[in-house]
């Protein structure tokens, strides 16, 4: 279960990695166009993307974080101060104002994971 993210018609897909570069229920970085994306593999393959700065701590470390879920909400805990991030919104469960960007992200039938930017 992938989230549904409104795209952007101009949107390009860039490539990250192949699913099984990434373990299942971790998380990694890679940098997109000049910004750090925290990349989730949840299960066998439900992909999430946020931000991977943590503006809370003022430190990229997300893709880092713990995974898990809080009631429905799919999280993962900051490595630092532990708030949680919704892993579909961005949000910060502990503080809404230090929510983070969400990034559509999708996987391709050859298994690249790949990651929704706006095209310039």
């Amino acid at each position: 279960m992938s989230c549904t993210i409104d795209e952007v018609p101009t949107q390009a897909w860039t490539a990250i990695c192949a699913l099984e570069d990434i373990v299942p229920d971790t998380g990694v970085c890679a940098l997109v166009n000049g910004e750090q994306v925290a990349v989730f593999r949840v299960g066998q393959c439900d992909l999430y993307a946020i931000a991977n700065f943590d503006p809370n701590a003022n430190a990229a470390v997300l893709s880092r974080g713990l995974v898990g879920s809080l009631g429905e909400r799919i999280v993962v805990a900051s490595p630092i101060y532990k708030q949680h991030f919704d892993l579909c919104t961005g949000e910060c469960l502990e503080a809404l104002q230090h929510s983070v960007r969400v990034w559509p992200v999708r996987l391709r039938d050859d298994g690249q994971v790949l990651i929704g930017v706006p095209a310039r």
